[in-house]
C-alpha cells in the first residue's frame, strides 16, 4: 500500500514537472532574450563556454535522432521535390535577396561583401533544432541540410564570382567532416537506439524538447558573448539588411511552399530552411578572404536569426499544442 502511494506520488510529481516545463517553453523566444541580454551584458562567463557548442548540438541531434526512424525519410523521398524547392530557394533567392538588400540600404562594399557570403552559404544545423521545436518535418530538415550543404560545395565559389568577383576556396573537407560530426552521425545513432528502445525512448519526449530548448538558449548567449565587441559597431541599416534578409527567407519558404499545396508542418520546415545560413561558414570566409568588418554581417545573423527562429518555433509550437487541445475538446 505504502508501495503505490509512493508510486502516486511520484507519478503526480512527475506530470506537474512535465507541466511545468511545457509552460516554460512556451516562453522559449523570451528566455533567448534574456539570455542575449545576459550575455551582452557579463560576456566573460559564456565566452569561456564557447567549447561546449559543438558537443551541445551533437546530443542535441542525437535526441533528435532517438525521435525519427526510417519511415520518416522514405517519406521524404515521397516529397523530394520539396527538397528541390527548399534547395533552390536557397541559392537562388537568398543570394539574390542579400544583394539587392545591400544595395537598397546602401551598405559599404566590405559590408556587402559579408552579405553576400551569407546569402550564399548552405543551411544551417541550427535549423533543425527549430524544425524540432517548431514540430515541423525533422526528417526533411536534416534532408535539405545534407543537400545544400553538398551543393555549397560547388555553388559558393561559383555564386561568390558571380555576386562579387572574387573566387573563394570553399573548405570542403571540413565541411563534410563536420556535417558528418554534428549531424550525420549522432542522428544514425538516435535512429538506432530509436529502433531498440522505442518505448522507453517515448516517454523521454518531453524532456528531450526542453532539453533542446535549453540548449539552444544557452547557444545563443555564448554566440552573443562570443560577437560581444563586434555588436557594439553595428549600425541600424546592417541590423534592417540582416533581419529583412532573414525574414525573406521565412516568408518566401513558407509563404511558396504552401502555394504549392503542402501543408503547414512542410511549410514551416522548409521556411526555417531556407532563412537559418551557416552563417559560422560565412565567418570563417569573410576573415580569410575579405576583412573583419566583413564578417560583421554574419556575426550578426548568428544572433538573429536563432531569435527569429526561435519566434518561429515558438509560435508554431504553440498553433500545434493549441490544434491538439481543440481536437481533444471536440471529441
Amino acid at each position: 500500500m505504502a508501495r503505490h502511494s509512493n508510486d502516486l506520488k511520484g507519478g503526480i510529481l512527475l506530470t506537474g514537472t512535465l507541466k511545468l516545463m511545457q509552460k516554460m517553453t512556451l516562453l522559449f523566444p523570451l528566455w533567448a532574450l534574456l539570455a542575449s541580454l545576459l550575455a551582452w551584458y557579463y560576456p566573460a562567463p559564456f565566452v569561456n563556454m564557447q567549447g561546449i557548442i559543438v558537443p551541445l548540438l551533437m546530443i542535441v541531434m542525437l535526441a533528435m535522432g532517438m525521435t525519427l526512424n526510417v519511415r520518416d525519410f522514405q517519406q521524404v523521398w515521397g516529397i523530394r521535390k520539396v527538397v528541390i524547392i527548399g534547395v533552390s530557394l536557397q541559392f537562388i533567392l537568398m543570394p539574390l535577396a542579400a544583394f539587392v538588400i545591400s544595395r537598397l540600404l546602401q551598405l559599404s562594399l566590405e559590408l556587402t561583401v559579408g552579405m553576400m557570403l551569407v546569402g550564399v552559404t548552405a543551411g544551417g544545423t541550427a535549423s533543425n533544432v527549430m524544425t524540432y521545436l517548431a514540430k515541423g518535418n525533422l526528417a526533411l530538415s536534416v534532408s535539405m541540410t545534407l543537400v545544400s550543404t553538398l551543393f555549397a560545395i560547388v555553388l559558393m565559389p561559383l555564386l561568390t564570382e558571380l555576386y562579387l568577383g572574387q573566387s573563394i576556396h570553399v573548405p570542403t573537407t571540413e565541411m563534410l567532416a563536420s556535417l558528418v560530426k554534428i549531424v550525420l552521425l549522432p542522428i544514425l545513432i538516435g535512429l538506432v537506439l530509436n529502433h531498440f528502445l522505442s518505448k522507453s525512448i517515448e516517454q523521454l519526449q518531453n524532456f528531450l524538447t526542453q532539453f533542446a530548448s535549453f540548449s539552444i538558449v544557452l547557444i545563443i548567449a555564448i554566440v552573443v558573448a562570443l560577437n560581444n565587441e563586434q555588436l557594439h559597431l553595428v549600425s541600424v541599416a546592417l541590423l534592417a539588411a540582416v533581419v529583412l534578409h532573414n525574414l525573406t527567407g521565412l516568408f518566401a519558404g513558407y509563404q511558396l511552399t504552401r502555394w504549392l499545396g503542402y501543408d503547414s508542418v512542410t511549410a514551416r520546415t522548409v521556411a526555417i530552411e531556407v532563412s537559418m545560413q551557416n552563417s559560422g561558414l560565412s565567418v570563417a570566409m569573410a576573415m580569410s578572404y575579405f576583412s573583419a568588418l566583413s564578417a560583421l554581417p554574419a556575426a550578426l545573423f548568428s544572433i538573429w536569426h536563432n531569435l527569429a527562429g526561435a519566434l518561429f518555433a515558438s509560435f508554431w509550437r504553440n498553433k500545434s499544442q493549441q490544434s491538439l487541445q481543440d481536437e481533444d475538446t471536440t471529441k
